[in-house]
């Protein structure tokens, strides 16, 4: 009877072992050490692999631009239309010349921007049809666009950056750290603006030991001989100008384009004037000299009406700091020698 509960019992062992899974079998990985000696059947199956996971999506970048919307990018953009000078400047600056696609009609510098397509812009209307056909991830936009200008490619279907003007030397640095966030050049940005503010400091060194505070005109637009267009207070002008060491005429009056009489200017009687209508309105030194009273003030007396690059301090961008060292020397002839 013992013997046949035993015989029992094999049997339906056989049976289960037959119905169930069939044990795994022991391999060994090429030159694993299993800690047994040469030929030592392994104990362990080894790990199963792991199941891959799915590939992540990149989060989209996000952005608040000028307007105060949120812009998202897929990825830093690689395909840009630029619409304003003083942003096609910041893209050159920071390597992202090749990136650039097309230029407004006023981006003349650097020269390699001449060489893009021209979507018009300026004081005309910009070519829509050309600026689709170019098939941008970006438009960069600046305070020289207005609101309707960005809602029209907008409803294009195009992304637009709206990007506006700083009010000082940090907001620039700023504005370039934000275009270089769009584009995937932080990198660059770190050390073109890390240069920047070593030269202003330069110049900010240089001139401090000086007490000499010249008054200057700069004149925007002198088609009125008797009344001329000047930069009120709060604008780069003013800024770089007292920046250089120097007091701003118009600094006094209301307003970022300000008429100035020529009773006023005689009367103030400023030791310097700057011709920042001089690169577009061709007016020269000699043109000034001529004008009905204007030999009774002293810059024209001592041959200090000076003709000035106006692109310098009217775009907000890197060349700003051109600008300023280009105010100091002309302003200060007694330190840059």
């Amino acid at each position: 009877m013992q013997y046949k509960r035993l015989l029992i019992t094999m049997i339906l062992a056989l049976v289960l072992a037959s119905c169930g899974s069939p044990a795994p079998v022991a391999t060994e990985s090429p030159g694993a050490d299993t800690g047994a000696g040469l030929g030592a059947t392994p104990t362990t199956a080894p790990a199963s692999s792991p199941t891959p996971s799915p590939t992540e999506t990149p989060a989209a970048l996000e952005f608040t631009d000028g307007l105060g919307r949120t812009v998202s990018l897929e990825k830093p953009a690689q395909a840009i239309v630029s619409i304003a000078p003083s942003n096609t400047e910041i893209l050159f600056a920071l390597g992202a010349g090749e990136q650039v696609v097309g230029r407004d009609a006023f981006s003349d510098y650097p020269e390699a921007a001449s060489s893009l397509p021209d979507v018009g812009g300026g004081w005309g209307e910009l070519n829509n049809e050309l600026i689709v056909s170019l098939q941008p991830d970006l438009v960069l936009a600046a305070q020289i666009n207005t609101a309707e200008q960005v809602k029209t490619l907008e409803d294009l279907g195009l992304t637009v950056f709206y990007l506006a003007n700083p009010t000082d030397l940090d907001g620039l640095y700023a504005n370039l750290e934000t275009v270089a966030r769009l584009t995937g050049r932080e990198s660059e940005a770190a050390v073109l603006v890390a240069d920047l503010k070593a030269r202003v400091e330069a110049v900010e060194q240089k001139i401090a030991p000086s007490s000499i505070r010249p008054l200057v005109f700069y004149e925007l637009d002198g088609t009125e001989p008797n009344a001329p267009w000047t930069s009120g207070p709060g604008t780069f002008v003013d800024l770089l100008i007292n920046m250089a060491g120097a007091q701003n005429l118009g600094h006094e009056l209301e307003g970022d384009w300000v008429q100035v009489s020529v009773e006023d200017l005689i009367a103030k009687n400023p030791d310097y004037i700057l011709l920042g209508d001089y690169v577009w309105g061709g007016i020269k030194p000699e043109d000034v000299a001529a004008r009905p009273g204007w030999d009774a003030m002293q810059a024209v007396k001592d041959g200090k009406v000076l003709p000035f690059d106006d692109n310098l301090v009217s775009r907000p961008g890197p060349r700003m700091v051109d600008g300023l060292e280009e105010l100091a020397r002309l302003l200060h002839p007694e330190i840059y020698q």
